[in-house]
């Protein structure tokens, strides 16, 4: 089983197309999202739709939590007022209504495999799994789900981090970002997991994790970003990956 697992695309059309033509070309069977749909560009409606009609599975990211609060005015725009006034009635219904995490259970080696996937961490939608984050805190944070690989995005910083345990190793996979990378490589990120009978929890090396950057018009989406209302400072992150 080939899984491909994406986040953060932030209303980056450009990004979110070069994704998708790049799946294409790995034959994966199938593919997860792990939020922040919208907010810092210009295009959180289209990227909505082309998520929405390929039916990939979906979770919360903060930004898409963020249209749970109503229109405001504001003396000074800022980005989620700038992003809630632009994303229709009919795509903010989908993103507040996202899951907030999700599970899947697979059985490898005659024994269960359970991968949990979040956007921030389990205690948070916002929280920031680094990969310094402590790990008897980790290890807690995916006990009760039973969880042997925990992904998550949010930080926009891809890794795969792996701890030992008494009872065999766990995972965490930060998934980097689709649309705003911030680990100083402007191209898109997403992640790759590869399982298949021989995947053990007692063998850390029998899941296959990798990660694939690829490059995307980054000056088509900074530019839209120059021609909004959105701080200046957003397009130069994208094109300096920050």
């Amino acid at each position: 089983m080939k899984i491909a697992f994406f986040s953060d695309k932030h209303a980056n059309l450009p990004a979110l197309e070069a994704f998708f033509k790049d799946l294409e070309s790995v034959n994966v069977d199938a593919v997860y999202c792990l939020g922040d749909l919208v907010g810092y560009n210009v295009w959180p409606n289209e990227v909505v739709n082309e998520i929405r009609k390929r039916n990939i599975p979906t979770i919360m990211g903060n930004h898409d939590e963020a249209l749970l609060s109503p229109i405001s005015k504001e003396v000074q725009p800022s980005n989620r007022g700038l992003t809630r006034a632009m994303v229709n009635d009919q795509n903010r219904e989908y993103l507040i209504n996202l899951p907030r995490h999700l599970s899947l259970s697979f059985l490898t080696n005659n024994e269960p495999f359970n991968l949990l996937l979040v956007h921030g961490s389990v205690k948070a939608i916002n929280d920031y799994m680094l990969i310094d984050y402590p790990e008897d805190e980790v290890i807690e944070m995916m006990q009760p789900h039973k969880a042997d690989v925990l992904l998550c995005g949010h930080t926009h910083k891809p890794f795969h981090r792996v701890i030992k345990t008494g009872e065999g190793f766990k995972h965490v996979v930060n998934i980097g970002s689709v649309g705003k990378p911030k680990d100083g490589d402007p191209r898109i990120c997403y992640a790759i997991l590869e399982l298949d009978l021989s995947t053990s929890s007692f063998n850390s090396e029998t899941l296959k994790v990798s990660f694939r950057r690829v490059v995307y018009d980054v000056e088509k989406a900074a530019t839209a970003v120059e021609n909004s209302e959105f701080p200046n400072s957003y397009a130069e992150a994208l094109r300096i990956g920050k």
